[in-house]
């Protein structure tokens, strides 16, 4: 599926794909998500040049390896996420969600580090390796580090729901379980009850804390949210979720995620900590959005503020964690995936821009 042009409908083409050079792999693809970042690409906010294949949550199958590749094998089933170098400080550290060369590896390139192209029509040169994978297609290729093996315990879950692994969940729930780290008998709020609040939600679910409050607009996404463990909703439209939290925690929640990408709703979300509470901040913008948050506040209330990429995930031991925990029941991804085929891409847009659902997942084997 291409995009033609900021704002342009996503459209069947036929593509010639490279072979893989000896750091790649061919993934037939099974499944892939749909995620804002997949809608932003379409709409020109984000900085990847188009005409262009998005798709950066594929699972699939491994059908080539390149000659230097040992961490996976033909026939293994995997999931696909972002790249990353492998050499910078971030990554020798295993943060490789800091990498130094993100943005270009996953937006800006619109090809390979080094700049070759890997998808081609004819003479002209349409951009991929989104998210080092662009896998809205039959077949993608990606690199060794972008390209996680399903562990065994996971084998018998389908990739439908494993897809979403490589970045809204990742994201959500590396946000609770990488970076506030919420201690037993404390206070999580979320923010955005899409897919990232979601994932956020079970992840906090699976530890031993007090109170988890979830604020949306949609009453749907709020019942959702109490399924997945949330012990109190608030729908902004009707309630001040400021107050609300403060209402229901005593003064202000120790910790909180913003997954809504809304800059009032950031303000929102931090004004509503505690002294000492910490805000991962998952939600994007188009870039160059500001928010007018009270720098007394934070300084003077020791609140802490992180930016939070992919859940600061380090892919090889993090996705298969959440494998696990998916296979095992504890991680029910399974209730927020509605599956379309290929072909159905803008009804899946549509579905998830109007909340009816929450984490498309298409299936490039079958016809619209």
């Amino acid at each position: 599926m291409t995009v033609a042009s900021a704002g342009a409908p996503f459209a069947r083409r036929a593509l010639v794909l490279d072979d893989p050079r000896p750091d790649e792999v061919l993934v037939r693809v099974e499944a892939v998500g749909m995620c804002h970042a997949d809608l932003a690409v379409r709409a020109g906010e984000f900085p990847f040049p188009l005409p262009g294949v998005a798709g950066h949550e594929g699972a699939g199958i491994v059908e080539q390896v390149g000659s230097g590749v040992t961490t996976v094998h033909l026939g293994d089933r995997v999931i696909l996420t972002f790249d990353s170098c492998g050499r910078c400080r971030a990554c020798g550290s295993g943060v490789p969600s800091q990498c130094e060369e993100f943005l270009p590896r996953n937006f800006t390139n619109g090809a390979r580090p080094d700049g070759s192209p890997s998808l081609r029509d004819g003479g002209e040169v349409v951009h991929g390796n989104f998210f080092g994978q662009s896998s809205f297609a039959t077949y993608a290729l990606t690199s060794e580090r972008n390209t996680i093996p399903v562990p065994a315990i996971a084998s018998g879950v389908p990739s439908s729901v494993l897809a979403p692994l490589g970045c809204g969940i990742q994201t959500g729930a590396g946000a609770v379980l990488n970076v506030l780290r919420p201690e037993a008998a404390s206070t999580v709020a979320v923010f955005g009850a899409g897919v990232v609040g979601l994932s956020a939600v079970m992840a906090a679910a699976l530890l031993p804390i007090e109170q988890l409050v979830v604020v949306d607009v949609l009453d749907s996404r709020l019942e959702l949210a109490r399924e997945l463990g949330a012990t109190s909703v608030v729908n902004s439209r009707t309630a001040d979720p400021v107050e609300a939290i403060r209402d229901l925690t005593g003064g202000g929640a120790g910790h909180v995620v913003e997954s809504s990408g809304v800059p009032a709703v950031l303000v929102q979300a931090i004004t509503s900590l505690r002294g000492g509470g910490s805000a991962a901040v998952v939600g994007v913008p188009p870039f160059g959005t500001t928010a007018p948050v009270d720098v007394a506040d934070v300084v003077n209330n020791s609140k802490r503020i992180f930016g939070v990429v992919e859940g600061r995930s380090n892919p090889p031991t993090f996705l298969p964690d959440l494998a696990a925990l998916l296979a095992t029941g504890r991680l029910p991804v399974e209730k927020l995936v509605t599956t379309f085929a290929l072909g159905e891409v803008e009804l899946a847009a549509d579905m998830m821009r109007n909340g009816t659902a929450t984490k498309p997942v298409l299936l490039p084997g079958e016809d619209a």
